[in-house]
């Protein structure tokens, strides 16, 4: 009976941490600028070996894409395979961007090794902004709230010309849409190349106040933001807590 007890001592202690750690986290994000919307927010729980992105570094194809065009169908497909927790976050009117002042929601498992907390959504209007959150233990920020800085994937010269359905397109210079309606047309075009091809922090948007002309098609007035672009609110919650 002695050496049972012994044996079964020693199997919970060679037990790995990480098969008995699991936590649900509510994580709540804020769009903070004043006429800039958020494409679909991508929120994952991963391993220390996987990253979203990485600022210094050149873009991957998967953040090329959300950050050029908000298309987040490559980063999943990533996160999948190394075995990551990840999700869209939902938006209070369900629709696809989250728009100025709003709060989009999202539940992420942290299951394992999956102690990380990673999102990226690209900004619009823009040529490659996006907000990122590159990694940050859950644990140590479990019921913290996290600023986030707009990022320059560094994947395309921010000329801050509108470039309607191509603009979205990975490679395919110009800006997708501009969801607040804000935007003018006939612009020359900010810059045709950038100093810096990593990713990095955005210098934010240029504008003018030609709505038919001048060197870009954003309203310096409406668009233009200075970091911080969006809050995040951590808290971890009972394992079954849903969405209401």
């Amino acid at each position: 009976m002695k050496r049972m007890l012994i044996t079964i001592f020693a199997l919970v202690i060679v037990m790995p941490a990480t098969q008995a750690f699991a936590a649900r986290y509510k994580i709540e994000i804020t769009n903070l600028t004043n006429a800039n919307f958020f494409t679909p927010v991508l929120v994952a729980a991963h391993r220390h070996d996987l990253d979203m992105f990485e600022v210094g570094e050149s873009a991957s194809d998967a953040l090329q894409a959300i950050a050029e065009g908000g298309d987040t169908a490559l980063m999943q497909t990533v996160l999948d395979g190394a075995g990551a927790a990840s999700s869209v976050a939902e938006t209070p009117t369900l629709e696809p961007v989250l728009a100025p002042g709003e709060t989009a929601v999202a539940l992420v498992d942290a299951k394992g090794r999956n102690r990380l907390l990673s999102l990226a959504a690209m900004i619009l209007p823009t040529n490659d902004a996006f907000i990122g959150l590159d990694a940050i233990n859950l644990r140590r920020f479990s019921n913290r709230t996290v600023y986030l800085y707009g990022y320059d994937a560094g994947t395309e010269a921010n000329n801050e010309l509108l470039n309607p359905g191509a603009g979205g397109v990975p490679g395919v210079p110009g800006i997708p849409g501009d969801p607040s309606g804000l935007a003018g047309s006939g612009g020359a075009g900010v810059s045709s190349s950038d100093f810096n091809d990593t990713v990095h922090v955005h210098r934010g948007i240029v504008g003018d106040d030609d709505e038919f002309g001048g060197v870009s098609d954003l309203d310096r007035s409406a668009h233009r933001w200075q970091n911080p672009v969006a809050r995040v609110v951590i808290t971890r919650v009972r394992g079954n807590y849903v969405l209401d």
